[in-house]
């Protein structure tokens, strides 16, 4: 069992955060920052060729973190692979010791640095989760039988500033039926809206780590405002780090401050710090987390 599982089984505040492969072969700064946050955090994600731009395949990472004693949460998008070559990833994912999976679509490769790429998207997240939960009873997605069955801790994201949240729920539920066990969120910026999500799907007993991205500044704000679906930063908070002497201050106060309103509201948090993973430990001391 892994160690995120126990921690998801538990009583405990769930922390987990993020490592971008990187685009080449130097791994010792991606090394220092899980050393760095190990002790504050339960895993971490290893992103998948993350915003479609080619990075290190996060199932060499994600051994490696191993080997130096750091749980990973290794993404997996349906952007790059046929059903064929998820399968096989996975088979031998859990052959290096992963134990924790997540899914996702993936961004489209336009958006990347090779935007001449042929984008695959040969599943849904939905049905990458079903295949992966199948695959612990033993057979794969055609039915055919596994000699040897592994069995993951899996997870999904889901977006709760969608503007469709109708659809985005009706995802969700899917994903849950097929075998998710938790749940990352979009990154959160108004608690109030939050609550409203939570409420909704309270129901459905899903387990659900929020997620949480500082801004860095008021153009990065904008930015997000106007080009990453579902993420909304209120004026009130951009207008507040705009007018900060000391922004970064701010910005993790900000965060460590709705980190602490949502607290009751969720399993756990999913932190994206993106450069500033130095400043994670004080945002969740702030928070009272840890």
């Amino acid at each position: 069992m892994s160690h995120l599982r126990t921690a998801l089984d538990g009583d405990g505040f769930v922390v987990t955060s993020e490592l971008t492969p990187p685009k080449g072969t130097s791994l010792e700064p991606l090394l220092e920052r899980a050393r760095g946050l190990s002790r504050h955090v339960d895993a971490f994600n290893v992103t998948d060729s993350h915003a479609a731009r080619m990075a290190m395949a996060p199932m060499a990472v994600s051994h490696l973190l191993l080997d130096h004693g750091v749980e990973p949460i290794m993404q997996i998008t349906g952007r790059d692979r046929n059903r064929i070559a998820i399968q096989a990833d996975l088979l031998g994912a859990w052959a290096l010791g992963v134990r924790n999976i997540a899914f996702m679509g993936g961004d489209p490769p336009k958006n990347g640095d090779h935007p001449e790429a042929k984008g695959v998207f040969d599943v849904v997240s939905a049905s990458i989760i079903r295949a992966a939960a199948g695959m612990s009873g033993g057979t794969d997605m055609a039915g055919n039988a596994l000699d040897g069955s592994p069995e993951f801790c899996i997870g999904a994201v889901v977006n709760p500033g969608a503007g469709d949240l109708d659809k985005e729920i009706e995802r969700m539920v899917e994903k849950r039926e097929a075998g998710a066990t938790f749940f990352q969120t979009q990154a959160v910026y108004d608690p109030g809206a939050f609550e409203r999500f939570v409420k909704r799907v309270e129901p459905l007993g899903i387990r659900l780590l929020a997620g949480i991205l500082p801004v860095k500044s008021p153009k990065m704000a904008a930015y997000m405002n106007e080009h990453v679906p579902g993420i909304e930063v209120p004026e009130t908070l951009i207008r507040k780090i705009a007018d900060a002497d000391d922004r970064a201050a701010a910005s993790t106060g900000i965060s460590a401050s709705i980190i602490a309103e949502i607290r009751p509201m969720c399993r756990g948090v999913h932190v994206m710090a993106i450069g500033w993973e130095d400043k994670v430990p004080g945002i969740l001391e702030a928070a009272g987390v840890r």
